[in-house]
């Protein structure tokens, strides 16, 4: 099996600051990741890495079989999908839901002067309709809910048919109902073998679709516990990880967690 990401003794520091400290982590093909952890672990700062958008202060970093350090990122970086809060503040608000999509099959937010086949503008019209927003396609960006732009920037992240697919908390900030529809779509694209490698970043096991398949616990920029999530998601590794006594309970394939102190 092909590895996807192959992370070894990662470090990350920014003048005084370890922001990742030794991170070793390996991604094959077919894989569903997980990355989880509370606020201030290194997730967001991972995934920086692992789109090749960050270079590892120390340690090595391949991304789809190249070394950063000894590729160009540029040629790289169209082969990973990537949606994250950092990337949703560049899309011009003003910007038509269609076009936020389009864009990026050439890597860019806002159209300018650049000119699409009639093949991208059916796939990004399939991509909105295949996560059920494909009557936005003509509203401006800006006037979408919270929960119907989480859906056109994962669509988004798509539209280059990636090889791999980062995800960087995509349930923040949507209320229950959001959250719902959100992780039902996860699901559905972790269910289908044509879906790139997906990583998907949170702190709240609420948020894990079914069909993922293994998890890394980031503890303090250091990797708590990794591998088949069956194995590593137990009450014991995620209070250790979170610094907390919690009780895990698991129904019809999703995960709840609760202080042990409320149980």
């Amino acid at each position: 099996m092909t590895d996807v990401l192959d992370l070894q003794d990662v470090t990350i520091r920014r003048g005084t600051t370890t922001i990742l400290d030794g991170v070793s982590w390996r991604i094959r093909e077919g894989e569903r990741w997980v990355v989880l952890g509370r606020n201030g672990a290194g997730k967001t700062t991972l995934l920086q890495v692992a789109s090749g958008r960050m270079h590892p202060t120390g340690g090595s970093a391949e991304l789809l079989g190249s070394r950063l350090g000894h590729v160009d990122v540029f040629e790289l970086r169209p082969r990973i999908g990537l949606s994250s809060a950092s990337l949703a503040d560049k899309i011009p608000t003003g910007e038509l839901v269609r076009d936020v999509v389009l864009t990026a099959a050439y890597g860019v937010t806002g159209r300018w002067r650049e000119e699409y086949e009639e093949l991208d503008e059916t796939r990004a019209a399939d991509l909105l309709r295949a996560f059920g927003v494909e009557h936005l396609a003509e509203r401006y960006f800006g006037t979408l809910s919270e929960g119907e732009r989480k859906r056109v920037q994962i669509a988004r992240a798509l539209m280059a048919d990636p090889e791999l697919l980062l995800l960087d908390e995509p349930a923040a900030g949507l209320d229950l109902g959001g959250r719902e529809e959100l992780v039902g779509a996860l699901a559905e694209l972790a269910d289908d073998r044509r879906s790139p490698v997906l990583v998907l970043v949170t702190h709240h096991v609420e948020e894990i679709p079914p069909g993922f398949t293994h998890l890394l616990l980031l503890r303090d920029g250091r990797v708590h516990a990794s591998g088949p999530i069956e194995e590593v998601l137990t009450a014991e590794q995620l209070s250790g990880a979170f610094g907390l006594d919690l009780v895990l309970d698991r129904h019809e394939g999703r995960w709840t967690a609760r202080s042990a102190s409320l149980a």
